[in-house]
């Protein structure tokens, strides 16, 4: 009898070992760092390489990859914890920071003024930024080119109450804009570089001398604190992506031109306009998007006043 009682109790403990291996394999496979992304940008060439899945694959993390349109749902998905990590310009973390989103900013690129423009149909009798006055300028609201916006019309003394906003997505912008039925179009790359190439859409100003144009990275602050590794490996492999990109441009576009189905020359004038290098955040890059938080304050644009510092991790944080 007793030795039948060992042999149930041998049993039950490797039995016990057997589903312990199986949840622990199970977990290990389960961890996940899931990454919002755009059409364009270091994000989307890091997807294409696939060099970031065997790297975090021996830290037993898979990575899910998911698109957006654009900055501000990208940061939403960011804040009810559908991903873990993803890329913006400067505006959507303003108003995601102030409806309470849990982000961190943990890296930039450097400004890329010529990468968004106020842009107007080639035989618009509008000449300069002042002539915006009373027209219908096309935006996608919340995203960097809204800050743009706002400091071009300041530069040229006109108020921003007294041009009328239309809030649009880059693909229904276009169309409004192609058909008439907004006065400007106010767009970043390489939706800029597409429409200059298929309409003769002018210019009346990019970023230069306005706003620097920073691009982003966040992490939840949930998903930076357990897993910081983790986010200092993506990093790495941006890293890695970005200098191979300013390296040779042209391979980036022939790469990244069927992805987001524009042709290979409207994508090099997109990449030419565009920054290179992914940094740490310093003081002066906080304190200038902390400018553009207090502007938009004090514009009604977002219904409190917020500090970049609180989400900002600096290097050795």
């Amino acid at each position: 009898m007793r030795r039948i009682i060992q042999r149930v109790i041998a049993a039950i403990v490797l039995s016990i070992g057997i589903v312990a291996a199986a949840v622990g394999t199970s977990y290990g496979q389960d961890k996940v760092v899931r990454i919002g992304y755009q059409k364009y940008g270091k994000l989307v060439l890091l997807k294409s390489k696939g060099t970031l899945e065997p790297k975090l694959a021996a830290d037993g993390y898979k990575v899910v990859w998911t698109e957006f349109p654009s900055g501000p749902p990208l940061l939403e998905a960011l804040n009810v914890g559908a991903i873990d990590f993803g890329n913006t310009g400067e505006a959507p973390p303003i108003f995601a920071q102030a409806a309470g989103a849990p982000i961190q900013y943990v890296a930039y690129e450097p400004p890329a003024p010529k990468g968004e423009a106020i842009l107007v149909p080639k035989d618009s009798p509008l000449k300069s930024v002042a002539d915006l006055r009373g027209k219908k300028v096309a935006l996608n609201k919340g995203s960097n080119v809204h800050y743009l916006l706002v400091k071009a019309l300041e530069k040229a003394g006109v108020k921003y109450s007294e041009i009328e906003p239309v809030f649009l997505a880059p693909a229904d912008a276009r169309a409004a804009f192609e058909r008439g039925a907004v006065d400007a179009w106010v767009i970043w790359d390489p939706f800029q570089a597409a429409a200059e190439a298929a309409t003769g859409a002018r210019t009346l100003t990019d970023g230069t001398g306005i706003v620097a144009n920073y691009q982003f990275y966040f992490s939840s602050k949930k998903f930076r604190e357990a897993n910081p590794k983790i986010v200092d490996a993506v990093l790495a492999e941006l890293s890695s992506v970005d200098d191979w990109a300013k390296g040779d441009i042209h391979a980036v576009a022939e790469q990244l031109a069927p992805a987001i189905g524009l042709s290979v020359p409207v994508v090099e004038v997109a990449l030419k306009r565009q920054s290179y290098g992914i940094k740490p955040l310093t003081d002066a890059v906080i304190a200038d998007q902390q400018q553009v938080a207090d502007a938009f304050f004090a514009l009604n644009l977002i219904p409190k006043a917020i500090k970049i510092s609180d989400v900002a991790r600096r290097p050795g944080t």
